[in-house]
Formats: structure tokens, C-alpha cells, sequence
């Protein structure tokens, strides 16, 4: 059997860490009674001492009354709101380069939940972390309240009359002005933009992205004019390359690339064939870890591997070489793999250098592959920024030269380079203002702050990919006291006769409703897109390619350097650092590495041993300290750090967590380079710094629990990988009777294929099951909430492993062995196959938790909701009003798992029945199912032989875990297969 492991102390001696892990697992329970005897006067264990575990005991325990929580009925109730039933409204997710069509559940007047939009051709009902997460920024108390003006409250009409007559003055005497956005892709709020900028001439609009794609759109100007991002197609191809890009992760469109990467990965229906996916990268990234083939290289390598490339294809076709740096890397055999997929492959780079784009571009053409699996037709739009405008525009502040300042979605202060030049200049400035929903450290700069209101209390309207448009409208009265930015544009032009969502219903009838002729009548046109939240018009474009910039890249290609190199790069969860005031994003752990509530310093496993380093030991670089976690996959001779974190002006959450990189962000040819040249490594000897690490938490154990196969051996035999399965049902025997479910029989099935490791689902789960955040301390306690957990195993060489993702939760088994040891019978098994959880009768014994093979039910160690010491925005009225009215909120001392969304369940079956029909297949969702990006889980009835899940489970790559154990799980997992070749 392949070795699996979790971590390097495992791989080199698991029985020592064991017994490592055993020793600390009973100093946390040591500690954990000394810290529950200081929260209370009289603790639950001296409880339990004084009343003895007699029957009787437990029975009056098990029948203690929660508090009384009174409900105040409507007096009179909205005529669209029925009380304890929800309604569902189309929205649209647009920040920071993230783009979704959602779904917003909202249960009386509160939205609570969001999903991915069926109708969406881009996001396809999949979501991301950040995306599902952005429901409690709605709640979040760091949001600003009013207006203010230096620091105090003001009103708008005092705002809006001092402020217009501070344009007023600007124009009058043509001071220059700047409105900084980030990327705009409202096409309504373009124009009151423009509006606004024809009404006054001296004011300039610039976008800035914080994490840049300037690189890419100023190569795809020169190679097709056109400053914008092509449609690439994962879904038509064979053969993917990616240079840095980690497109399932934090990439240009992510939700999107995943969809179509994982159609061409999915063996089920009938597939047997899978495209083939080669990554070159520094630090691993998600989408590396997917890889069928992956190659550890430094940054300054890049563009020499990629020139090889391309000359390498340049010479097969007859075309001429460019000379440059050397590659580091042989890719003779790549250029003959890509030659043989001719319009069947695809090439991306991260790279924020516009010759190595300008190289990416000319490669693709060589391979035909523009108007195959590259499209111009509908062109990505949620990156417009453009490095050397905003290095202008800095460069200006500076100076004195701009006199005033617009800063709306924007953080410069914290995330440009420049950031403290940037806070210099803007305390000097007489006239800013900032349009800000929360806290930020450049609106704390500004003398007027004018709060937007969030995205779900918002009209709106966006293009994220040309031709393709779609609609936000609000889903609940405005919380505080903000106004649309758009609104004030149009006030201070002069056109203030108006509100935002008119203004959007008109352009929509002048510009959308023009393009269609399937409805007549414009009332039922707009009706019809309000409640799809969609509209598309996509028409077929034709460009041509120009080799204008590669003649002159030769001089200007980076040469591979020597020494170490720093990588700074996004995370899925915290991204450029905006929402890190989300303890949701804060506590999720990194897919691969597995840490959460930080940042750090991967670090190779050759450099490690190289200068004596362990995780959490810290070390310098170029002045800056970091806690230190040994990667296997890292890159040798580079270190990675994530962005987004050190964050000094976000909330009590995300104050002071982490380390801010955004100032060793670099500028090299006029754009942003986001890796640190022949940096200044230092050890700190005798200093530590604790990271909250989860991924130590469960192990193998030696056992076949994650199973793959290559894609020659499957096609040999579809049981590949597999193997064991057959020899435990043959060996399947019990002194039990075969449990049998007369009705529903519920179970899941997860495809190994299909999950990226995304932790998607662990965010949706928490939103739809009211999990609570613990904080880094009880992370590092191993008492983590997330009822799935994404377990990541590493096989192969350490310097560059092979990397399995399994989601697991509670497998509800049909004979569960944590269900016969419950002293208060708050286990039971329901008639259609669910192991259910009774919160009131769960006295806390953790019978069932040291019975549980598969480590899912978590334990609520302390009361977290309402406790002062575990105040991560939940202690508060407007904190609490995300949560799931249809899940009970667990109070401290109790057993909680994964219910398979049962209230979910319980609502299908009612409204099927008030119907008078059958549950219809797939008509019932679990949360983690519905916002999946990769498809990877299905849910349905397994008595049902026409369901998908009853052909899944019937699959030769379908197993169970610990099958050996005749637990009977009611989830399925298909063993991973790779295309290595």
C-alpha cells in the first residue's frame, strides 16, 4: 500500500508523534477543567461529582429546560413574509476581483444564507469560502454606522453641502483631482461616473486592484487589443499548463475555472478520459496540489521556462527562436505533448509581468489554441487596474500635485507598496474622502467618511464577463444610516432627482432590454431578470493576434537569480486582506497547509534542516519577523508568505493578526512583481511563536482511508485503488441484523475526483449550521468546531509529495458504534438513516466521541455565544442575526456533528407532502453539496435504485471508510484517479 502522511514528524517517526499527541491531548483536558473551574464558581464536573452518575441523575439532567427566549409576533405582518418559511431573492457577489451569481435565503427579514445561481453561466450554482463567508459581513459591528466627518458624526445633508462646495472650489481653480476605485464592471455605475467626471473636468478616475492582473491586460492589449482577460476554456481541453496560476484557488475567476477543470476530471457517466494537468510554481499552492504533474521552481526561474517552452514549439513549427535566460527545467517532452494536443490545450501564467504574459500569448497561438479553448467572445472584466496609473497617481500624491482625494472600495494605505508615503501624503491632504462600508486604515486618513451599505442591502447591476450581465437588489432593510455611492456621484452632478435602482431599471431599458426580442413587454423583461438574476447577450468576436512587444521582450525577461527568494501570495480565505475582520475567514484552515488565524514563512524541507528550523520557530526576512512552517513542496531556495494579513484598522477580529506583506510587494518593468529577489533571511534563536495547526488532528493511522489509482491502470480495471473494497464486503459479517429503512434511506457520496480541498464547504456548512468560532487558542487545543473537515495527505517524496483531499464528516453509519454507548440515549438513529444528535438529553460524556472511528463529533468545550472571551462578533444582538432560526445554537457541554442538514430534509419532505407527490431525485441539497465549485458531493435517497447516488455507491471506485469495522457508513467516497501519463 502507498504511505500516506499528514505531516513530517509522521513520516519519519508516527508511533513517536502518537505518543506525543496522546500526552498533549491529556495536558489540554488538564487544562481545560482548571480553565472551567475559573469561568464558574461551581463547574459541570463538580455538578456531575455531586450527583453521581446514578439513572436517575442523568434523567433529570437530560430533562433541564432551556432558557426562555420570548418571541414577539407581527402586529402587522408583511404580506411577502410568512413566519418560519424563506424566501429567496437573485443577487450578485462583486469584490475584490471575486465574482458570483447568488441566491440570498432570507427568513423573516433576515438573510441568512447564501447560494450559488443555477441560471449563472459563470459560477453555475458554485460558490467560494469568501463568497459564502460574506453573509456575516452584513452583521459585522466594525461596519460604520453614519456618516462622520474627522472622527465625529455628521449628517449627509451637512456631508453633501460641504463637500460639493469643496468640488465646487477644486474645479474652480482646476486643482486635481483623483476618484480611486477598484474595478468597476457596473455598466450603470460607469456612467453616473462618467457623469460625474463631465460635470467636473478636473477630477481623474483611476482603478487599482490590489493584487494585480496589470501584467496580463497591457500583453493582451499589445497581442489583441484588447486590455482585457480571455475566456479560457478548462472544459474543452485536454492538456493544461499553468505557470503560477493557482486558477482553482484565488486566480482571476476561480469558482468558474473549477466548474469547467473538474467536467474534464469527473469519470462517472460514462468518461474515460481526463485532461492532463502540468503546474509549475513556487510555493503549493490548491491548484498544485490537484496537479497531475508538478514542478518546484523559483520565481526568477518562470521566465525562462516558459521561453524554452515556447522556443521549443516555435522550433517544431518553423518559426524563430527568441534568445534569453535559460530554463532550469526540461521541457522537451511538455512541447511534444502540447504539439499533440494542437486546440486542445491551454496556457496560464500568474505572472504580473508582461513579458512573460506577451510569451503565454504567442505559446497559445503557436498551439491554436485561440478559438478553441482560449475565447475573445466574452472576456473576463473584473481586473482593470492598470500598475502604472496608480504608480503615477502615487507619485503625484507625493508630489503635492493632487489636492484631492475620492477613495471608494480601496485601501492603499495598507495594501499598495507605498502605503506609508501614501498615509503622509494623504494626512496633508485638505480635501478626501472615502466611501467605505467598514473600517479601514485610508478611511481612518480621510476627513469625510460616507458609508456604502453591503451588497445584500444593495441595488446593483454588473458585467463581470462581457455580455453577461447581472443584478443585485436589496434582500433587507439598510442596518445603518449609508447611502449608495452612486447616489451621492449623481447628487453632486447635479442629478439627484433619482435613486440608484431607478437609475439601473432605466439603463436597463434603454441597453439591455434592446438586445432581446424573446419579451415584449419591458415590465415582464426586467420581472424575468430581477428574479433569474441573470441576463446574457453573448455575441462571437473576432480578433487578431499581433506579435507587437516580442521582438524587444529578449532584453527584458528576468534571468534566474541566486539565493532565497520570498513569494507573496493570496489565500483562499483571506484573499487581499479586506474581510479580515471575518472570524469565519480567520478561523478556516489553509487547504494546504492547515493553519489558520496567521500567516507564516513556508519554508522547503531542505532548507529546514539546512539551518535547524521546526515549525513555529521564527526567523527574519529582510526585518520583518515570521513564525516559520516547513512545507513539503516548497520550492527549495524560496520562501512563501500570504498576503492580506497585519491588518491594523479592520475590528476586533482581524486587528493585529498576522504579519502585513503588501510593502515588500516590489515594482519591476512598471507592474507590481509579487516575489522579493535575494532576500535577507535571518534565524531568531530561542524564539517561538504558536501557530493554530489542525492538520495533526487526524492520521491515517497506516490504513487505506484515502485510495487512487493513475488513469491507465482505471481504464484496465475500474476497481483500481480499489481493491480492498471487494475484500471487505466479501469478509463483511455480524452478529447484528442488516438494518433495514422501509422509507428514505439518506446517504452521501463524495467524489475524490471531483474535491479540490477548497473548504467551501466547511464555510457553508458553518453558515447553515450555526457552528461557532472558538478562536486561535482552542484551535491550537485541537477543539476546532467545522462539522466536514477537508483532511489533506501527503504521499511521495517530502520535497515535492503528492496530495490527496478528503472531505469527511460524520459518516452516520447504520450500525454506529457511537450510538449504544450514550448513557442518556442522545444518539439515536432515525427510521430513514440518519444518526441524530438530541442537544437537550447530551449531558456531555463524550462516550460517543471516543467510540466515533472517524473523530467527526466535535464538543463544545465553553459556551461560545455570549461570553465575553469568545467575542468574535457573536456576542451582540446584530452579530447574532446570521443565524439559522431552523438549527438549535448549541450550548456549552454538549456533542454536535453533521445532521446531513437534516432541517433541510424535514422542509422538502413537507412541502412534498403538502403537494401530495414523491421527493423528487436531487431535490434535496445538503449545504455543503449546494455550494460546492467542484460538483463533489451528492446527496440523495439510497432506497431509491433510479437515484444517483444508489448508481454511485454501485460504482467499483466506490468505498466507505474503515470498511473493515462493519460500521455500515451511509457515505461513499470514488477513488481519486490521476492522469500522470
Amino acid at each position: 500500500m502507498k504511505t500516506y502522511w499528514r505531516s513530517l514528524e509522521e513520516l519519519e517517526d508516527p508511533k513517536a508523534l502518537r505518543i506525543r499527541e496522546a500526552r498533549e491531548e491529556a495536558k489540554q483536558k488538564s487544562l481545560l477543567y482548571k480553565e472551567s473551574e475559573g469561568l464558574d464558581n461551581k463547574s459541570r464536573r463538580d455538578f456531575l461529582k455531586t450527583l453521581g452518575f446514578s439513572l436517575a441523575a442523568t434523567t433529570i439532567v437530560a430533562s433541564c429546560k432551556k432558557p426562555v427566549e420570548k418571541a414577539i409576533p407581527y402586529l402587522v405582518k408583511p404580506e411577502e413574509i410568512t413566519p418560519g418559511k424563506a424566501t429567496y431573492y437573485a443577487s450578485s457577489y462583486f469584490d475584490a476581483g471575486d465574482y458570483c451569481s447568488v441566491v440570498v435565503k432570507v427568513r423573516d427579514g433576515r438573510p441568512i444564507k447564501i447560494e450559488g445561481n443555477e441560471f449563472s453561466s459563470i459560477s453555475q450554482q458554485g460558490t467560494s469560502a469568501r463568497v459564502q463567508a460574506s453573509i456575516l459581513n452584513l452583521y459585522d459591528g466594525a461596519r460604520y454606522k453614519e456618516p462622520r466627518f474627522q472622527g465625529n458624526k455628521t449628517t449627509w445633508e451637512e456631508a453633501d453641502h460641504a463637500i460639493k462646495t469643496g468640488l465646487d472650489s477644486l474645479a474652480e481653480s482646476s486643482e486635481s483631482v483623483v476618484l480611486l476605485t477598484s474595478t468597476i464592471i457596473s455598466p450603470s455605475t460607469k456612467k453616473i461616473i462618467n457623469q460625474f467626471l463631465e460635470a467636473y473636468p478636473n477630477i481623474s478616475w483611476i482603478q487599482y486592484d490590489a493584487v494585480s492582473a496589470s501584467g496580463m491586460l497591457t500583453a493582451n492589449q499589445k497581442s489583441f487589443a484588447k486590455r482585457a482577460i480571455p475566456d479560457y476554456r478548462f472544459d474543452q481541453s485536454k492538456l493544461v499548463v499553468s505557470f503560477g496560476a493557482d486558477f482553482l484557488g484565488t486566480w482571476l475567476s476561480p469558482v468558474e475555472y473549477t466548474k469547467r477543470y473538474i467536467s474534464r476530471r469527473k469519470l462517472d457517466e460514462g468518461q474515460k478520459d481526463m485532461l492532463r494537468h502540468y503546474q509549475f510554481e513556487s510555493a503549493m499552492s490548491l491548484t498544485g496540489s490537484n496537479a497531475d504533474v508538478r514542478f518546484p521552481i523559483k520565481p526568477s526561474e518562470e521566465a525562462g521556462i516558459v521561453l524554452a517552452l515556447y522556443n521549443a514549439i516555435a522550433k517544431a513549427k518553423g518559426e524563430n527562436s527568441i534568445s534569453g535566460p535559460e530554463s532550469t527545467v526540461d521541457v522537451s517532452s511538455l512541447a511534444e505533448e502540447l504539439l499533440e494536443n494542437e486546440g486542445q490545450s491551454v496556457v496560464v501564467s500568474g505572472s504580473n509581468d508582461e513579458n512573460v504574459q506577451l510569451l503565454v500569448n504567442a505559446t497559445n497561438q503557436l498551439l491554436d489554441n485561440y478559438g478553441n479553448t482560449i475565447l475573445w467572445d466574452s472576456p473576463l472584466l473584473t481586473k482593470q487596474g492598470i500598475d502604472s496609473e496608480m504608480n503615477q497617481f502615487v507619485r503625484d500624491l507625493k508630489k503635492g500635485k493632487i489636492k484631492g482625494l475620492l477613495a471608494w472600495g480601496v485601501n492603499p494605505v495598507y495594501d499598495h507598496p507605498q502605503g506609508k508615503d501614501i498615509e503622509t501624503a494623504l494626512r496633508n491632504l485638505d480635501f478626501s474622502v472615502s466611501f467605505t462600508e467598514r473600517k479601514d486604515e485610508t478611511a481612518n486618513l480621510c476627513q469625510y467618511i460616507l458609508p456604502e451599505p453591503n451588497y445584500l442591502e444593495s441595488w446593483n447591476d454588473l458585467e463581470p464577463k462581457a455580455g453577461s450581465y447581472s443584478l443585485a437588489q436589496p434582500t433587507i432593510e439598510r442596518l445603518f444610516d449609508s447611502r449608495n455611492v452612486q447616489e451621492s456621484l449623481l447628487h453632486w452632478s447635479g442629478y439627484d432627482q433619482t435613486t440608484y435602482g431607478n437609475f439601473i431599471k432605466k439603463e436597463w431599458e434603454t441597453n439591455q432590454y434592446a438586445k432581446q426580442s424573446d419579451l415584449g413587454d419591458f415590465r415582464l423583461f426586467w420581472n424575468t431578470a430581477l428574479q433569474k438574476g441573470i441576463f446574457e447577450n453573448l455575441t462571437s468576436t473576432e480578433v487578431e493576434y499581433s506579435t507587437k512587444g516580442l521582438n524587444t521582450i529578449s532584453s527584458k525577461l528576468q534571468a534566474p537569480q541566486s539565493g532565497t527568494e520570498i513569494v507573496l501570495y493570496e489565500t483562499i480565505a483571506i484573499g487581499n486582506g479586506k474581510y479580515a475582520n471575518n472570524p469565519w475567514l480567520q478561523e478556516l484552515p489553509d487547504p494546504v497547509a492547515k493553519i489558520s488565524w496567521d500567516n507564516y514563512a513556508s519554508v522547503s524541507v531542505a532548507y529546514a534542516e539546512a539551518n535547524g528550523l521546526v515549525n513555529e520557530s521564527v526567523i527574519s526576512v529582510n526585518g520583518l519577523e515570521l513564525p516559520v512552517f516547513i512545507q513539503p513542496g516548497q520550492a527549495a531556495d524560496t520562501i512563501a508568505v500570504a498576503l492580506g494579513y497585519g491588518r491594523s484598522y479592520a475590528g476586533k477580529v482581524g486587528d493585529e493578526v498576522g504579519k502585513n506583506m503588501f510593502p515588500y510587494v516590489n515594482e519591476k518593468n512598471g507592474a507590481r512583481s509579487y516575489f522579493i529577489e535575494k532576500a535577507k533571511v535571518e534565524n531568531i534563536e530561542g524564539k517561538t511563536y504558536p501557530l493554530a495547526l489542525s492538520q495533526t488532528h487526524h492520521s491515517m493511522e497506516g490504513r487505506p482511508i484515502a485510495r487512487e489509482t493513475n488513469l491507465d491502470e482505471y481504464l484496465k480495471n475500474p476497481s483500481a485503488g480499489n481493491e480492498l473494497h471487494k475484500e471487505a464486503e466479501e469478509h463483511s459479517v455480524s452478529l447484528y441484523d442488516k438494518p433495514e429503512f422501509k422509507g428514505h434511506h439518506w446517504g452521501m457520496a463524495i467524489d475524490l475526483n471531483s474535491c479540490t480541498g477548497c473548504g467551501n464547504c466547511a464555510i457553508s456548512c458553518q453558515a447553515e449550521n450555526n457552528v461557532q468560532v472558538i478562536g486561535k487558542e482552542q484551535v491550537r487545543n485541537r477543539r476546532i468546531m467545522h462539522w466536514i473537515r477537508v483532511d489533506r495527505y501527503y504521499s511521495g517524496d517530502p520535497a515535492n509529495p503528492e496530495v490527496s483531499n478528503q472531505p469527511v464528516m460524520c459518516q452516520h453509519c447504520d450500525n454506529a458504534p457511537c450510538e449504544n454507548v450514550c448513557p442518556v440515549a442522545a444518539t439515536p438513529h432515525s427510521t430513514e438513516g440518519l444518526n441524530q444528535m438530541a442537544y437537550n438529553r447530551c449531558v456531555g460524556t463524550k462516550y460517543c466521541i471516543n467510540n466515533c472511528p472517524y473523530r467527526v463529533r466535535r464538543f463544545n468545550w465553553f459556551q461560545y455565544i455570549n461570553n465575553n472571551k469568545f467575542d468574535y462578533n457573536a456576542n451582540n444582538d446584530l452579530g447574532r442575526m446570521v443565524l439559522n432560526p431552523d438549527v438549535t445554537v448549541r450550548s456549552r457541554g454538549v456533542v454536535e456533528k453533521c445532521s446531513m442538514c437534516v432541517q433541510r430534509i424535514q422542509e422538502k419532505k413537507q412541502t412534498a407532502k403538502l403537494e401530495g407527490r414523491m421527493i423528487e431525485e436531487g431535490e434535496i441539497k445538503t449545504a455543503c453539496q449546494q455550494s460546492c465549485p467542484g460538483n463533489a458531493i451528492v446527496f440523495g435517497d439510497l432506497n431509491n435504485p433510479e437515484s444517483k447516488i444508489s448508481k454511485l455507491f454501485k460504482d467499483e471506485r466506490n468505498y466507505h471508510l474503515l470498511e473493515e469495522l462493519h460500521t455500515l457508513p451511509s457515505v461513499g467516497y470514488l477513488t481519486k484517479v490521476r492522469n500522470k501519463g
